[in-house]
């Protein structure tokens, strides 16, 4: 196993192993011990009490953050018509049909965080789907990014929209914004995550549906918190 570096071993020592804490106070921490000379993200793990091999509990879906993500994301938009001015107008980065399918496929052209398509183009964006799919990119009905409504959908991601998916071990990754921000709009960010989750509990999981939650920068340690506090937060 490869060694942690000086910094990031300086910064677990303030981590108590096993010990759980308060959402707000998880997210406190994470900003005090976070140590890169860059402005890292503040990320959220919520493991769920589902099997992500049954179709009826692959939990999906998005949320805006009420403060964003603190990432400018680059936007594509797979479209035609009269849709590439509406897709432009709102500010899409890269607006285009099979000429930027073919650039992706033969360049390997990837310069960019979020694909939206209208329906109509679908049938043309599968031929990619083997490149965006693994990288968490490749438009969805469940997530608002495949819809003919372009405008709205870019201002969203705009915003700080955020897609998420629970994992083969039935956890949710999600970045709930950036070390700049104060705990108060991190607070915020990781309570409207946690309500879309709860939304969309699967009526076929049982027990408690929120069996862990974890935050840390990008490169700093985990920090365990209180599910059953942070259940109580939502709504």
């Amino acid at each position: 196993m490869a060694q942690r570096g000086k910094n990031y071993r300086e910064a677990a020592k303030s981590i108590v192993r096993g010990k759980s804490h308060g959402l707000e106070n998880a997210i406190q921490i994470a900003k005090d011990v976070a140590f890169a000379k860059f402005n890292e993200t503040i990320d959220m793990a919520v493991g769920l009490r589902v099997d992500p091999r049954k179709a009826d509990q692959n939990v999906r879906g998005s949320v805006t953050l009420p403060n964003g993500t603190g990432k400018k994301e680059r936007i594509l938009v797979f479209a035609d018509g009269e849709k590439v001015k509406e897709a432009e107008e709102a500010g899409a980065d890269f607006v285009g049909g099979k000429d930027l399918i073919e650039k992706i496929q033969k360049e390997g052209w990837l310069d960019f965080d979020k694909v939206v398509a209208t329906p109509n183009m679908m049938g043309s964006v599968g031929k990619i789907g083997k490149i965006l799919g693994p990288r968490g990119m490749m438009p969805n009905p469940k997530t608002g990014t495949v819809t003919f409504d372009l405008g709205n959908v870019v201002k969203e991601i705009r915003k700080g929209k955020v897609d998420f998916r629970v994992d083969k071990a039935g956890i949710v990754h999600a970045p709930i914004g950036k070390v700049s921000f104060s705990v108060e709009a991190l607070f915020e960010n990781a309570k409207s995550l946690l309500d879309s989750l709860i939304k969309l509990k699967p009526s076929t999981s049982k027990g408690v549906y929120l069996k862990s939650m974890s935050v840390s920068s990008t490169m700093g340690a985990g920090l365990k918190i209180d599910t059953v506090e942070a259940s109580k937060l939502v709504k």
